[in-house]
C-alpha cells in the first residue's frame, strides 16, 4: 500500500468514526453489527476497549480533541466498570484496558492512569489457577466445567507485563510467563494449527484436551483463533524481552497462510475450501497482519512485512464500503458461526485491527496500545 492510500483509509475511518461518536456519545457500539448498523450498549461487552482503541487513534491520526475528550470519558468509564466489578469475571481484561487506559496514559502521560493500569492487571491475575498455571478463561474460579485457557487470551497479557513495568513487582509478568508456556505447549497441535480452548484437570492441573467453543469443531482451525497466534507470540517477544518459539511461529504463520482461499480472505474456520461456500472472517485477516508487523519488528518471520502490507491492501480493495448507511469499517467478519452472531457484519476488533494495521504502516516503529 501506499502511504496516500494509508492516510485516505485513514482519513475516511477518522470521519466515519465521527459521525459514529455522535450517535452513541458516552455509550458504547455493540460486538457486532446488524444489517450493517451497531446497536447502542452500556460499557458491559469483552469488545468495549476496542471502540475506545479507535477513537485514541483517531486522536492521534487526526489531532482532533474531540476524539481525546470522549477517549477520556470512556476511560472514567472503564474505571467505574472495574471499581464496580461490572462484568468482569473472565480473562479479556488486557482487551478492555489496554487500548483503553493503557492507550491514554502513553498519549496523555497522565500519572493517574497507573494506579488504573494497575488494578486492571490485578484483576486479571486473580483469574490464574496455581494448579495448572494458567489464567482460566471464563466463569466462576471454583468451576470444573470452566477450568480452561483460550488462544485469545495472549491478548490479554501485554496488560500484566505493563503492570510490572508500573510497579516494579515481576509477579505479573511471572502470571503472563507461566500461561503464555502453557497456551504454547498445549494449544498448539503438532501440525502447527490451533485448537480455541484447552482443558487442565482441576484435580492434578495436567493437560486434559482441546476443544473449541467457537470454531467448526474440535479438531478444525478456528481462524480468528490462529491469527490471535499469529499476533499474540511476538507481542510476547516483544513484552516479555525474551526470544523462543520463532520456528514454531514461523510455522503456525505459514498454515493460517497456507489456508487461504484465491481472495486472500480466511473463510472463518481453517478447514473450509471454496466448495463448502463458507463465510470470510475480514477480522481474522486483520489480526494477523496487525501480527505479521510485530512479527518484522522483532525479526520473526522473513518478508512479514510485505505480507502484512498486502495483507491490508487486500482489506482495502474487498472488505470496507463507502456506503453513508453502514457504521462498520470493515466488512465480512463473523463473531460466532455457531450461534449466528455477526456473520458476514462488522464487528469492533476487525474494525480495530484493520485501523491498527493502518496505523503501523503509517509510523513504523509507533508504539502499538500492547
Amino acid at each position: 500500500m501506499t502511504s496516500d492510500l494509508v492516510c485516505g483509509e485513514l482519513d475516511w475511518i477518522c470521519e466515519k468514526l465521527d459521525t459514529n461518536r455522535k450517535r452513541f456519545q458516552n455509550n458504547f457500539p455493540s460486538a457486532c453489527s446488524e444489517l450493517g448498523r451497531y446497536r447502542i450498549k452500556g460499557n458491559d461487552d469483552w469488545t468495549n476497549g476496542f471502540w475506545t482503541g479507535m477513537l485514541w487513534m483517531a486522536y492521534l491520526h487526526t489531532g482532533d480533541e474531540t476524539f481525546k475528550t470522549l477517549a477520556l470519558d470512556n476511560v472514567e468509564s472503564f474505571r467505574k466498570r472495574l471499581s464496580d466489578h461490572y462484568v468482569l469475571d473472565h480473562h479479556d481484561i488486557g482487551f478492555l484496558y489496554s487500548p483503553s487506559v493503557v492507550a491514554g496514559y502513553r498519549i496523555t502521560k497522565d500519572k493517574g492512569l497507573l494506579e488504573l493500569i494497575v488494578q486492571a492487571a490485578g484483576c486479571l491475575a486473580g483469574r490464574f489457577q496455581k494448579k495448572g498455571g494458567f489464567i482460566q478463561a471464563w466463569g466462576a474460579l471454583d468451576c470444573d466445567r470452566e477450568y480452561r485457557l483460550i488462544i485469545d487470551s495472549l491478548l490479554n497479557l501485554p496488560l500484566l507485563y505493563e503492570a510490572s513495568a508500573i510497579t516494579g513487582n515481576p509477579e505479573y509478568a511471572s502470571t503472563a510467563d507461566m500461561h503464555y508456556d502453557r497456551v504454547l505447549h498445549n494449544i498448539v497441535r503438532p501440525d502447527y494449527s490451533t485448537y480455541h480452548t484447552f482443558y487442565f484437570d482441576p484435580a492434578t492441573g495436567l493437560p486434559s484436551h482441546g476443544a473449541t467453543h467457537q470454531g467448526f469443531r474440535d479438531d478444525s482451525c478456528w481462524a480468528r483463533g490462529q491469527a490471535w497466534a499469529v499476533l499474540g507470540i511476538p507481542l510476547h517477544v516483544r513484552k516479555a524481552a525474551v526470544a523462543g518459539e520463532r520456528e514454531v511461529y514461523g510455522k503456525i504463520v505459514d498454515y493460517f497462510i497456507g489456508h487461504l482461499p484465491k481472495e486472500e480472505i480466511p473463510y472463518w474456520d481453517l478447514i473450509f475450501t471454496a466448495e463448502d461456500k463458507q463465510p470470510y472472517d475480514s477480522s481474522a485477516l486483520a489480526i494477523a497482519a496487525c501480527g505479521l508487523m510485530e512479527a518484522e519488528a522483532v525479526g520473526y518471520y522473513k518478508g512479514a512485512g510485505e505480507l502484512a502490507k498486502g495483507m491490508t491492501a487486500v482489506l482495502a480493495e474487498r472488505c470496507t464500503s463507502r456506503k453513508e448507511d453502514a457504521e462498520g469499517i470493515l466488512l465480512h467478519g463473523v463473531y460466532a458461526f455457531g450461534e449466528g452472531k455477526g456473520i458476514d457484519q462488522a464487528n469492533l476488533w476487525g474494525d480495530y485491527y484493520y485501523m491498527e494495521a493502518l496505523m503501523r504502516l503509517k509510523n513504523p516503529g509507533w508504539e502499538t496500545f500492547w
